[in-house]
């Protein structure tokens, strides 16, 4: 066993915050899990990376994961998702199966994008995933185009809608802030802050280094998040889900958070110190739950351990699937392109 029970027992006092409860045990045992299927899947795929067996662009979330498993339990199936290219974790907290985003970064047919997407573009559109988007910032109008139509078919649903800080600077954000609060959209924007816009910081490409603050000019309600914390994370996005249900309009909330990893694969993340890389590991999320599941008696450290064995079998399984499945066939270039089937493309 790679992993002694004591050390992990030392790992989750370490994130301790406060092991009183604030939520039941099915939501610290959903969190648990949920969030040790995204870091388990998420350093597989940094390994088959490095073996070059997934190729392209590779995003990971790992140490983030708290942003996602929060909201998810905050808000209903029916909401609908939308983030940037940092996209593995949110479809898998959502309910994805992993056979089918391992194939999507494998770039084969059984993908949950038909392996036309890959990393940056996992799509699902049962559980409400609409995507992850390569184009910085770009995501953040559509999350607001998918509130004003959850809002004109007067569903009662909410459109959560992530981004990167580095998509803070585009303009894009602005316009869309200024019609969401106009038309008190039923959106959540959400900015995970993890401090570097690709390898540059916040303090070096901002004068408003709070970014919450930003939404405050559009007298939107905004708030800064301890996003390392799943209990934080849950209490904002619901309190934010309630005032768009109730026709109120948006809330921009920051997520303090931390990635682990560079922000790519091909990133060394030369740009942080190791005792700022550690101070963010001693808050993580992942054991942060594990003390609070284990001090309040809500499982045992075996039952914990099956957990895991049960989330590496999954993941085991997904690459399984994922090699042995086919490539898309070269016709699959024509397709899913137009709602028109018989579009008439020229092909010599």
């Amino acid at each position: 066993m790679a992993e002694t029970k004591a050390a992990k027992t030392n790992d989750a006092k370490k994130a301790k915050v406060n092991a009183a409860p604030a939520f039941s045990k099915e939501t610290y045992m959903r969190w648990y899990e949920m969030m040790q299927l995204m870091r388990k899947f998420e350093e597989k795929a940094g390994q088959l990376y490095g073996q070059q067996k997934i190729k392209g662009f590779c995003h990971l979330y790992i140490g983030q994961e708290a942003c996602a498993a929060g909201a998810i339990t905050a808000l209903t199936k029916d909401d609908k998702w939308i983030t940037a290219y940092r996209d593995h974790a949110h479809p898998l907290g959502l309910g994805t199966s992993p056979n089918a985003v391992m194939a999507e970064l494998y770039a084969k047919a059984t993908g949950c994008s038909k392996g036309k997407g890959g990393s940056m573009h996992i799509f699902d559109k049962e559980v409400n995933f609409v995507g992850g988007h390569g184009i910085v910032g770009a995501q953040v109008p559509l999350g607001a185009g998918l509130a004003f139509a959850e809002k004109y078919n007067k569903t009662g649903n909410v459109a959560i809608t992530y981004m990167g800080d580095g998509a803070v600077r585009q303009g894009a954000l602005h316009e869309a802030f200024n019609m969401a609060m106009l038309w008190k959209l039923p959106v959540i924007f959400v900015v995970e802050n993890n401090g570097y816009a690709m390898g540059t910081s916040v303090q070096r490409t901002s004068n408003v280094t709070e970014l919450y603050k930003l939404g405050l000019s559009y007298d939107m309600p905004s708030e800064a998040v301890n996003a390392m914390r799943c209990e934080d994370v849950h209490e904002a996005v619901a309190r934010a889900a309630e005032r768009a249900r109730a026709g109120e309009g948006p809330t921009f909330l920051e997520f303090r958070t931390y990635r682990y990893k560079g922000h790519s694969m091909s990133d060394p993340a030369k740009y942080r110190t190791k005792e700022e890389l550690e101070n963010y590991r001693n808050q993580d999320p992942i054991e942060s739950v594990r003390f609070t599941i284990l001090e309040n008696n809500f499982a045992t450290e075996q039952e914990l351990e099956e957990i895991d064995n049960k989330i590496k079998a999954q993941v085991l399984e997904s690459v399984e699937f994922a090699e042995k499945s086919p490539y898309p066939a070269p016709e699959e270039l024509y397709t899913d392109i137009y709602v028109e089937k018989d579009y008439p493309y020229v092909m010599d």
